[in-house]
């Protein structure tokens, strides 16, 4: 996947799980702070990122992630480790 094929995922998570408004998801975003992601909404988040994508963020990929920039980083970074998942 590209950077901007996982942002728009995120994008699509976001709101279809969260409803949060498109113009309020920027790289720069906090996702705890600003979006009021709480630890469970992580993990629903982290599983509609697995079901979409078949890369699997642990857990403790996902503690380090503080904005929407971070969480496209990481999975790009798992899809590059694992490019036949």
């Amino acid at each position: 996947m590209t950077e901007q094929e996982i942002r728009d995922l995120l994008a699509d998570a976001l709101h279809t799980l969260f409803e949060i408004e498109s113009e309020r998801i920027k790289p720069e975003t906090n996702l705890y702070e600003e979006l009021e992601i709480d630890s469970i909404d992580a993990i629903d988040l982290i599983d509609h990122i697995k079901r979409k994508t078949g890369h699997k963020l642990q857990a403790e990929d996902f503690r380090n992630v503080r904005t929407v920039d971070d969480v496209v980083q990481a999975v790009l970074k798992i899809s590059q480790n694992r490019p036949n998942a």
